[in-house]
């Protein structure tokens, strides 16, 4: 399964979603691969820390490849190892951020799709980091993905951009990608006890949103992880936000 994690909001959680999720599948033996297509990294640096990048096996470098007719590279080529076993990653590089008009007026938006197809076979699960636009990088992920995670951060202005989010992915589902489903919607930072964001995902379920459960708990385990490069399975696994990250896993279709 491909699995795309995508909101236009930033600061909702998709690195921290979907590098937990992906440790998750690789400690449970699965093969796993994590796409950051991110020109600002983060999923990269979770899984990497202060690694020195292989500046030669990224995302950037593949899709420099995709500008040439003749010297475009594998996308397996491209892969490189993180430090948790069965866990690979395709890196982000801040020359995403530069090719993206050269890629997006030359009409590259299906070669992520057609590139994937062919390793895919390679891995049991796909997880897709995107960055916080509905841009070139987002549209090609969503045109590869086959499942759709849209995090929520129980704010206000979520809640009134996430029609607008729903609806651009029914175009691209519709236009380019028919198999694509939006698989739920995932509640980041919850407190339980707090009003607002109780009133907030119970608007979602009155609407009759796919809300997965359970919502992701607030805690500040998450920024150790961030800043010791290790998601939360492997940092603490008895931790209660480990617990939830691994039902919400439980939750999805394989």
């Amino acid at each position: 399964m491909r699995y795309v994690v995508f909101n236009q909001k930033g600061g909702v959680g998709k690195s921290t979603i979907t590098c937990n999720l992906a440790a998750i599948s690789a400690q449970q033996g699965l093969r796993t691969l994590v796409l950051d297509l991110d020109p600002q990294g983060n999923s990269t640096h979770y899984l990497m820390g202060d690694a020195p990048p292989d500046e030669e096996r990224n995302l950037g470098r593949w899709f420099e490849s995709v500008l040439s007719i003749f010297n475009e590279r594998s996308l397996q080529s491209c892969v490189v190892p993180t430090p948790f076993e069965h866990l690979d990653l395709l890196a982000s590089h801040p020359m995403l951020e530069e090719l993206q008009g050269k890629l997006e007026s030359r009409y590259k938006m299906n070669k992520l799709r057609d590139a994937l197809a062919a390793i895919a076979p390679a891995y049991d699960r796909i997880y897709i980091d995107t960055p916080p636009a509905l841009n070139f990088y987002t549209r090609s992920a969503l045109i590869a993905g086959g499942g759709c995670l849209i995090p929520f951060d129980c704010d206000t202005f979520s809640r009134r951009a996430l029609d607008a989010l729903l609806a651009s992915i029914e175009e691209i589902r519709s236009d380019h990608n028919a198999p694509l489903r939006v698989e739920g919607i995932v509640v980041n930072q919850f407190q339980p006890r707090a009003n607002v964001p109780q009133q907030l995902v119970q608007q979602l379920i009155d609407d009759g949103l796919p809300v997965l459960k359970p919502y992701l708990s607030a805690s500040v385990k998450i920024r150790e992880s961030h800043q010791r490069a290790q998601p939360m399975v492997f940092l603490d696994p008895r931790h209660k936000l480990t617990r939830e990250f691994q039902q919400l896993h439980e939750a999805l279709p394989a």
